[in-house]
């Protein structure tokens, strides 16, 4: 059976950090506090006026595209996950195909929020699987979302960052020893009841731009109700179990988890769940915030520079964002970091 695995990571964030005390400042009351015992958040990083989604891509692919020893001659497709693109139309993909000069590479875009890289590496593993044409498939999950603060809702401005990260996905080397290498099962999970509980929810066809929509800030990242704050600690211990069932293999078995870096309270409810020590779950919230799309990609990318990831290792990716959508993913490591 052929399987696709990550050949290569790379990861991005943009120079401008902001640290707790800016909140502080800018809304005169002790943010700091909750942000690291509540979120594990210390710093974050936002883009500079001239730049989009697209920029944050771009240097994020390039040092995946390199640690996967490719060009960009050798991308057959580029997949896209954002939910904050360029524009709505064309894709953000379009953008990033011309500026890298991936002049053989295919494009889409896809958006099922923070859930979407995830999504974006399962759907790269099925063309692998049923197409031997595409050899290199290039994975991105990008977020700028910092250009759609409402800058009024404090409990926002204060979590979210932004930043993108990317993988190569390419065959899987064959078996070794009996050992299955590359994306071994998936799951996708959505509901929809939820979709209008958190989101940007002007400018498409339901509500186009206008003086009322702008004036009601729908233009904006809003909070309209509260998702149950169990959702992550019910569903992600579900999904863990339903995946490791048809890998034939137990908590025991995997050497990292991968979540989605909303709340670091959602992570450790999980992991005792799971009955699984802490330290398996690899986080980054507390130098990057939270920064959607690219979360887990550029968790996985920070990782494999620290060469946490080793040949062999079981690998649990768990994403999760609006719409409600989710993902999960096992992988068996196919190379050294």
């Amino acid at each position: 059976m052929v399987r696709a695995s990550i050949a290569g990571t790379g990861l991005y964030a943009p120079e401008k950090i902001v640290d707790n005390a800016f909140f502080n400042k800018k809304y005169d009351r002790d943010m700091d506090t909750f942000l690291r015992e509540q979120r594990n958040i210390y710093h974050r990083h936002f883009m500079s006026e001239d730049q989009a989604t697209s920029d944050l891509i771009i240097p994020a692919a390039e040092e995946a595209m390199k640690n996967a020893g490719v060009t960009a001659a050798d991308i057959n497709l580029l997949i896209v996950s954002t939910d904050t693109p360029d524009y709505i139309s064309p894709s953000t993909a379009s953008v990033v195909q011309h500026k890298m000069g991936l002049v053989k590479a295919g494009t889409f875009d896809i958006n099922t929020a923070c859930a979407g890289f995830v999504t974006a590496t399962d759907i790269a593993s099925k063309y692998i699987m049923a197409d031997e044409r595409y050899e290199n498939i290039l994975v991105t999950g990008a977020y700028g979302m910092s250009k759609f603060f409402d800058w009024s809702d404090h409990k926002v401005t204060s979590v979210f960052a932004d930043g993108a990260g990317a993988a190569v996905i390419r065959r899987a080397p064959v078996a070794d020893k009996g050992v299955e290498y590359g994306i071994l099962a998936s799951q996708l999970y959505t509901d929809g009841q939820y979709h209008d509980y958190m989101g940007i929810y002007a400018g498409g066809t339901k509500t186009p731009i206008s003086e009322q929509s702008v004036a009601e800030r729908r233009h904006l990242l809003q909070f309209v109700k509260r998702i149950p704050p169990e959702t992550n600690g019910i569903h992600w211990p579900r999904l863990t179990s339903t995946i490791l069932d048809r890998v034939n293999a137990t908590v025991a078995d995997v050497k990292h988890f991968f979540f989605t870096q909303i709340n670091i309270n959602s992570i450790v409810e999980t992991m005792n769940k799971l009955g699984a020590p802490l330290e398996k779950a690899h986080n980054i919230m507390d130098r990057f915030g939270y920064t959607g799309s690219a979360c887990i990609p550029m968790a996985i990318a920070d990782a494999a520079r620290v060469h946490k990831l080793k040949k062999g290792d079981l690998v649990m990716v768990l994403g999760s964002g609006g719409g409600m959508s989710m993902a999960a993913m096992a992988i068996r490591w196919s190379y050294d970091t």
